[in-house]
Formats: C-alpha cells, sequence, structure tokens
C-alpha cells in the first residue's frame, strides 16, 4: 500500500529510463535453493527500470470486449461488433492488461511458454499469477489513441514454502502507467514461480491427468449470466469459460502460457484436468462485476487488491458475489466462488468520482 500511494502522490513525469533489465544469470540447478534464487534475482535486478512506449489502440479494446462477451461494454451507443472505439474514449479499470504485453521472441520463451522477463533463475521457472494490487489517480484515467510509458521495476524476491512443504519463490513487480494527463495507474504484480518440471521423467503412461477432464461448455460456448440468489438484493454473476475464449484472451495478452490452451501439456506435464482459466480475466471480470452492479454516478474506484487461492478451468462453472464492507465507504469483498470453494478473493474501494 505505501508503494502505491507514494507513486500516486507524485504529479510529474519521472525522467525516462531506458535500462534494459538483464535476466538472472543460470546458476547450477541441481544446487541452487529457494532462498539464493531470490538474492541472485534481487542482485540482478537491483535499481533497474525498463521503460515502454505504446500507443493505446481502439482495436485491442474492442477485442477484448468482444472476447469478455461485452457487445455495448464501453458505453450504450458503441456497438463494438460494428468497429472499434474512437480516440479519446476512456480504458475500463483492468482493461489496460491487454496492452504492453510480453516483446519476446519465441525462442525466449520457457519450456511452458511464459515470458522471462522477470522470471527467478532456474530451476524457478514454473510462474503463476498469485495476486497484487492496482491503484487509480482520478481524472488522469487512460484513453484510446494517446501514448503511454510503462515503467517497470522488481518490488522483492522472498523464498517461501508451499502447501506440500516444497521451495518457491514469491516475486513482486511494480508498474506505473504514464499518460498524456499524467500518472493514471500503479500496478502491483504478485508471481510465484515454482521449480520446473523434468520432461524427461514424463512418460507416455502418464500422459494424462490423474483428474478427469471437464466437461465443454454447453453448445461449446461460453457463459455470462446474472442470478438472484435468495433474498439477496444483488445479483450473482455466473461464468463459464470455453477453451476458445482463453485462446482468443491468451492471443490478445500475448500470453504463450500453454496451461491456458494446449491440454495435453496442462493434463500430461501439468496434471490438471483442463485448461486454466486466466487470473487476469477473472480480475477483469471481478472490475466490470462492480462496475456493473455496485457504480452509481459519482462513485470513482480509487484501489483493487486480489489473490487467487484456487484454479479454475475451462468448461467450469463458478460464480461472483459481492458484499459491502465498510457502511460509511465504498469497500466491498468480491469472491469468486466455485461450488463452496473460494478461488478469488478482491477488495475495492471507492474514492469520489469517475468518469464513465
Amino acid at each position: 500500500m505505501t508503494v502505491l500511494r507514494s507513486a500516486l502522490g507524485r504529479q510529474t513525469r519521472p525522467p525516462l529510463n531506458l535500462r534494459a533489465m538483464s535476466r538472472p544469470r543460470s546458476l547450477s540447478t541441481s544446487s541452487i535453493t529457494a532462498s539464493e534464487a531470490a538474492s541472485q534475482m534481487l542482485h540482478t535486478f537491483q535499481d533497474k527500470t525498463i521503460v515502454r512506449k505504446q500507443t493505446l489502440d481502439g482495436n485491442q479494446l474492442q477485442k477484448l470486449c468482444l472476447t469478455l462477451g461485452r457487445r455495448y461494454g464501453l458505453g450504450p451507443q458503441l456497438d463494438l461488433t460494428l468497429g472499434c472505439p474512437p480516440a479519446g474514449t476512456p480504458v475500463p479499470p483492468g482493461y489496460h492488461l491487454v496492452y504492453f504485453t510480453p516483446s519476446e521472441l519465441e525462442e525466449d520463451l520457457g519450456a511452458d511458454g511464459t515470458d522471462r522477463t522477470f522470471n527467478a533463475p532456474a530451476p524457478f521457472t514454473r510462474r503463476m499469477w498469485a495476486g497484487g494490487q492496482m491503484r487509480w489517480n482520478d481524472g488522469t484515467e487512460l484513453r484510446v489513441g494517446e501514448q503511454v510509458e510503462e515503467h517497470t521495476k522488481l518490488l522483492s524476491a522472498v523464498a517461501k514454502k508451499s502447501r506440500d512443504g516444497s521451495e518457491m519463490v514469491l516475486v513482486e513487480v511494480n508498474k506505473e502507467f504514464w499518460g498524456e494527463r499524467g500518472l493514471a495507474l500503479v500496478d502491483q504484480r504478485s508471481w510465484i514461480f515454482r521449480k520446473e518440471i523434468d520432461l524427461s521423467a514424463i512418460s507416455s503412461s502418464s500422459s494424462t491427468s490423474s483428474m478427469p477432464p471437464i466437461p465443454p461448455p454447453r453448445g461449446g460456448k461460453s457463459e455470462v449470466r446474472d442470478v438472484i440468489m435468495g433474498d439477496n438484493a444483488l445479483p450473482d454473476r455466473v461464468f463459464k469459460w470455453s477453451p476458445a475464449a482463453l485462446f482468443r484472451f491468451s492471443a490478445l495478452t500475448f500470453n504463450a502460457h500453454m496451461i491456458h490452451y494446449n491440454e495435453s501439456w496442462t493434463r500430461a506435464v501439468e496434471n490438471h484436468p483442463g485448461v486454466v482459466v486466466h487470473g487476469p480475466l477473472n480480475l477483469i471480470n471481478m472490475l466490470d462485476y462492480w462496475r456493473d452492479v455496485h457504480r452509481v454516478e459519482g462513485s470513482v474506484l480509487e484501489e483493487i487488491s486480489y489473490r487467487a487461492t484456487a484454479p479454475i478451468y475451462a468448461g467450469e462453472e463458478y460464480a461472483m458475489s459481492s458484499s459491502k464492507m465498510n457502511t460509511d465507504y465504498g469497500i466491498f469483498e468480491v469472491l469468486v466462488k466455485k461450488g463452496d470453494q473460494v478461488c478469488m478473493t478482491g477488495h475495492i474501494s471507492e474514492a469520489s468520482s469517475w468518469s464513465y
């Protein structure tokens, strides 16, 4: 929270820093521990910032809305099946995730398809998006057609233990997005890096997951619908994503992580029953749910903190619900549940007014 608030308190653009982020050197994978990997990563990236520029094009925003099934997601007068949003259209909260995508050649990707810009050194190369927080600066929202700068730096790298006792590295990265009106957004992301899988040890006899496959969605299509549960005044939002929708989201974010589209890899190597729904996709769904259900005239989205706790797979039905945690201030808890299992949690805070 301190990082986010201090960054958003600055109103002037910092000088452009073009220093490239070098990759961590590899140590012997047989001897390196999670603690050593974290220390090496901190040493490699200490005081380094990477700055990228991009013009926010309307095509990318249009395709995201269509992937989400939000034909009128940018306003009731704009049918996105007919064309792209015009210059000056505000980028909704979270939709910046389809910009500033990875810029690596295929030969530089990890064995599982992930980009390695901020990877921990081997053998801790299996990345999972664990959570994070975003904070918006009112009055400086990003808009279609403007040139934006992304400033990225490593905040921390810490050795951790998983529930089964295995080692992993928790990495936190901070991203600032500077638009024509100043600092628009601070996006802090937490990733977990687990040990790589020995592909040579996977035999043809173990070519499928031990878990039964997930049945495809009805009709093969994704489903998003609002339902009223019991006496609740606010609807739950029910989702079911098809493999095609997940593929489209992977393409938009230039994310080649194979757990999201390659079922053979997902089942045989990662031991999942099906392709995995993206954590960032559900983060966007959370923010859209707030916009649709809770936002009132004059309310402003200030911050979201979120944490992913369990995977969701293509074809699985799951629900998003919310409750107001504070009656005096706009603070909401959003839960993503698959049956009784909580798969993701989010806490959303409002400020004063927003331009959507």
